[in-house]
């Protein structure tokens, strides 16, 4: 009789405590810890809108690394200003001290927003986090103890750091970390609700996205926005708005806010800012910027001089006129599109968005289209169960989003 047993499971040089052995052998693992579950092939090459696997497959990459890519990838500005960058041979310093690129890419900034001054962090999650210490610095300097309490609004998305993911509304994010650091409230998109929640002894600021991304690419009605405005002048409140996806350009203006007529005490930035490098950045108004003290806050990496050398070069581009007419151009054709495929399907429960920041209701899973279109070679990603999320290089032409729009369509009929 042959025998059915099982082969011994393999072994390996080292074990660990054998109560906290993992389930799976370790060979199985990624090296990679598992935090995200990564599509196959292997990407190893990019060019324009497009990405290429180790098979010489073309995907049409309407994610941009999800808001990042902004330029593209491989574009020649971007290559050269990486060059020149290198060329000098400075590329970390620590913010012990001083170097030209931070302090030019700091400057221009101020140039060209409300802000007086710019910290620069390594990510948007950080940048936000910032934020918030900066609003609990000056809130202690209002003369009450107690002027640190943050609120953020329904459908936001700020990070998935402590303070941040306090302030995300996304319970699947949110439930296996609690307790939550204190001191953050989640409050209805409603001025009444923020009226009640907007306490001028114990509130330091309030944080809102333009448009909430992750929240299914909701665009914050600007009437709202512009109360908002008004309430926290009169309760002695800040103002944080959070750009990290819809600002510097994906909208059609460089920053999300001039459309709107709001200008925040402090914005924070980050994605697209150096096309793909490592960088956010907290800009902030006089008031702030006078409460913060040295030692207050610091980071090893930010702002460092290749990276802010990059950066000054893509804002550069990214707030050209040319740019920003192309994008809000290109964007109202492209949302009059996605009406067409909604019309044409049936499969589409409401569509929304301004520039290059498209969210679809689908009635599918909206895992299930970006399957099918990542094997026809379209490169989508979801703000949701049933949204899908379009978020395009901002260089993309009407002729290659067409070839998108066209397998999007034939994969949703499928």
């Amino acid at each position: 009789m042959t025998s059915t047993m099982p082969s011994p499971a393999p072994t390996t040089a080292f074990t660990a405590n054998s109560a906290a052995e993992p389930s799976a052998p370790l060979s199985a693992l990624p090296a990679i810890l598992g935090t995200y579950k990564r599509q196959a092939p292997l990407f190893v090459r990019g060019d324009g809108v497009y990405l290429y696997d180790e098979h010489g497959k073309k995907y049409l990459d309407l994610v941009a690394g999800i808001a990042v890519t902004s330029l593209g990838h491989n574009d020649p500005g971007v290559v050269n200003a990486m060059q020149e960058a290198l060329a000098t041979g400075l590329i970390h310093t620590s913010n012990l001290y001083r170097t030209a690129p931070g302090e030019a890419l700091a400057q221009w900034f101020v140039d060209h927003s409300f802000a007086s001054s710019v910290f620069f962090a390594n990510s948007g999650a950080e940048a936000n986090e910032g934020a918030f210490k900066f609003a609990r610095r000056w809130g202690g300097t209002q003369g009450f103890t107690h002027k640190h309490h943050i609120i953020a609004v329904r459908g936001s998305f700020h990070g998935r750091m402590p303070g941040t993911l306090a302030a995300t509304d996304r319970p699947a994010y949110r439930l296996p970390f609690r307790p939550l650091m204190g001191g953050v409230t989640i409050v209805e998109r409603d001025l009444d609700e923020l009226a009640r929640a907007l306490h001028p002894e114990k509130t330091a600021a309030v944080i809102v996205e333009p448009i909430q991304g992750e929240g299914g690419v909701r665009v914050v009605d600007p009437e709202f926005l512009r109360g908002l405005r008004a309430l926290t002048r009169e309760r002695n409140v800040l103002l944080i708005l959070d750009e990290i996806q819809c600002g510097l350009g994906r909208t059609g203006t460089f920053f999300a806010h001039e459309q709107i007529g709001v200008v925040p005490d402090m914005l924070t930035i980050a994605k697209p800012l150096a096309n793909g490098l490592p960088i956010g950045a907290i800009l902030v108004n006089d008031a702030v910027a006078r409460a913060m003290q040295p030692g207050d806050h610091g980071t090893t990496f930010g702002g460092g001089p290749l990276l802010a050398h990059v950066a000054h070069h893509v804002v550069q581009r990214l707030s050209d006129p040319a740019m920003l007419q192309h994008v809000r151009e290109t964007g109202a054709w492209f949302g009059e599109q996605l009406q067409g495929i909604a019309d044409r399907t049936g499969q589409v429960r409401a569509i929304r968005g301004k520039g290059l920041m498209w969210g679809m209701d689908v009635h599918e899973p909206a895992a299930a289209i970006i399957g099918r279109a990542f094997e026809k070679g379209l490169l989508l990603v979801s703000a949701g169960e049933h949204t899908l999320r379009f978020l395009p290089p901002l260089v993309i032409t009407k002729a290659e989003l067409a070839a998108g729009l066209a397998i999007l369509e034939s994969v949703m009929l499928a």
